[in-house]
């Protein structure tokens, strides 16, 4: 197992630090019921921001929100535990992800998550060298009242909570070009003051503009 350095131990302790209203998971908390499963969860992250950092990402895409069946369980942006355990061959060979590297599954007493956004992300995305860093405007998992096991768009106030996050990622990683993934992103970016691209988001019929949005940023970078 691939040993994790120092390097994103600060900003990973930040987010534990964050405290949300009862309409909001912070999956990578260090008090609670899933104190155990959440410090997996930020090794995960830990990962996979060590992975992206030796790759030399600079484009970044910046989603809504962590899903229930994403990013909540396993700790990454777009990467469900399906995605996260078998890792992902990039299109120049190189492999990212996956439980031979380290990445472990949070909650072993449920099957593998699967999320069709997950999926259709990194179908894209390991096209594109060197591979876009993955990061959410809302870093954490909003949800119905009453029904953790469900997605709602963040408020403005928990989109505010996110702004520094974004802006310590485009400063720790170089970032060079920025795309966001539908509109309450591209609302972050703009409050932030970064230019950026939009892209349409993958899911509901979306894959389509979503993958030429996609290339089109990435031909436009490569000039």
């Amino acid at each position: 197992m691939r040993a994790v350095s120092r390097r994103f131990d600060r900003f990973v302790d930040d987010l534990s630090r964050v405290e949300l209203s009862s309409r909001a998971c912070n999956q990578f908390a260090r008090i609670g019921a899933e104190g155990d499963r959440n410090a997996i969860r930020r090794r995960n992250l830990r990962l996979y921001l060590e992975e992206l950092d030796a790759i030399g990402p600079r484009i970044l895409l910046v989603g809504e929100a962590v899903s229930h069946r994403g990013g909540r369980l396993t700790g990454i942006a777009f990467v469900s535990e399906s995605v996260m355990l078998a890792g992902v061959d990039l299109a120049n060979g190189a492999r990212v992800l996956g439980e031979d590297r380290g990445y472990r599954k949070a909650d072993l007493s449920t099957p593998r998550s699967t999320e069709a956004s997950a999926t259709m992300v990194w179908g894209t995305i390991r096209n594109i060298e060197p591979l876009p860093l993955l990061w959410n405007a809302f870093p954490f998992h909003p949800f119905v009242a009453g029904n953790p096991l469900s997605n709602r768009m963040p408020t403005p106030d928990e989109l505010r909570i996110g702004e520094r996050f974004v802006r310590r990622l485009i400063d720790l990683f170089g970032i060079e070009r920025i795309a966001a993934i539908g509109n309450q992103a591209s609302l972050t970016l703009t409050r932030l003051g970064v230019e950026h691209d939009k892209v349409r988001h993958p899911s509901q019929g979306g894959k389509t503009k979503f993958v030429a949005g996609m290339e089109a940023i990435s031909r436009a970078h490569n000039r």
